[in-house]
């Protein structure tokens, strides 16, 4: 119980000094409110569209991964969509990347019956991320050639990336080694990495990796178009590179969310960003909020109606990793030894 208020406590707390950081420290609020009256919806309505399309296109990366890993019969596109769209509603609202163990929650009760699902699933979500390091290394080639950003932002880029490049090579190295048979003795945490080491098979595969780089790719892309779209709602008028500054920014300042969806942070980081290009810091906030929405307004949208669908609560959600470590408990314990009794014939 004492733990239960501890996890309860720390988010809320995280949040209330952040409020209060933005408040005190915080733009011109009257500016701010001044921003959202001359808005161009049309702008917007195409940036929401540009990020729906943005969420789909990742899904498809995920579900070429899945295919290369999941044994026939394989989940459908759109099961892997809507555990996908809860994964983003997860990362939206709740602190950490729970998402990221959501969306494996919601594939693996449409997988009912298959031992070690969760751990091959949970290695689909890490190749899946792997496939971001190269539209990230694009993005920050492009933006570090024509746009300045913080020394700390670059700092933070190149130890994200150098992890991100260690990362990738270690999941393709893991993906190529041969495992050893499963035996009724191998242990628990040796099993689960075995699984684990499973869902990394498209690493094995160039053409399923290559489509699965591609869709990611497209996501980026979309995602970019969201951006500069969402700067001319706003009345921003900068050139693309802008909207790839604020990209990188907002994806930096994203690595660990500390509250959900490092709110305040983010616009922040996004104010700071277009004040190299003359933005005043209030408007920029203003569309930092925004644009903020647009990125939430996918997944929350998307998420609600599948997690509805599902039968999950927010409750469940929150309890996402005591019911992963129960599956796999129970997906490792040895089957009872079903060889027959020897009488005594005495």
């Amino acid at each position: 119980m004492r733990a239960t208020w501890w996890r309860a406590l720390v988010p809320v707390g995280l949040i209330a000094v952040a409020i209060g950081l933005i408040w005190w420290r915080g733009p011109d609020w009257h500016l701010v409110r001044h921003t959202f009256t001359t808005v161009v919806w049309p702008w917007i309505v195409l940036a929401v569209a540009l990020n729906l399309l943005s969420i789909v296109a990742r899904a498809v990366a995920w579900n070429i991964v899945i295919r290369e890993a999941v044994e026939a019969p394989r989940p459908q596109f759109r099961t892997v969509f809507a555990a996908f769209s809860v994964g983003l509603f997860a990362n939206a609202v709740l602190p950490g990347r729970v998402g990221e163990v959501g969306r494996v929650a919601v594939l693996a009760r449409r997988m009912p019956g298959r031992k070690g699902i969760w751990a091959t699933l949970l290695g689909t979500v890490f190749a899946h991320r792997m496939f971001d390091l190269i539209p990230a290394a694009l993005l920050v080639v492009w933006v570090l050639s024509f746009a300045d950003i913080p020394r700390w932002a670059v700092w933070t880029v190149v130890v994200v990336l150098g992890g991100g490049a260690a990362l990738f090579v270690a999941a393709i190295f893991g993906a190529r080694v041969r495992s050893q048979a499963l035996d009724d003795g191998i242990g628990r945490v040796r099993l689960l990495l075995v699984r684990g080491r499973t869902g990394l098979a498209v690493m094995r595969s160039p053409v399923a990796a290559a489509g699965a780089t591609f869709f990611q790719l497209l996501g980026w892309v979309c995602q970019l178009l969201a951006v500069y779209t969402a700067m001319r709602g706003f009345r921003i008028y900068e050139p693309l590179v802008a909207a790839g500054l604020v990209l990188l920014m907002m994806n930096v300042v994203t690595i660990l969310p500390f509250w959900p969806g490092n709110v305040g942070l983010v616009q922040a980081a996004v104010a700071v960003s277009l004040a190299q290009y003359g933005i005043p810091y209030a408007k920029g906030f203003a569309f930092g909020i925004g644009l903020q929405l647009i990125e939430a307004s996918g997944g929350i949208g998307i998420g609600t109606v599948f997690l509805a669908r599902d039968g999950i609560s927010f409750a469940t959600l929150r309890d996402l990793e005591s019911e992963e470590e129960r599956e796999e408990a129970e997906a490792v314990e040895p089957e009872p030894d079903r060889t027959p009794a020897l009488r005594d014939s005495g």
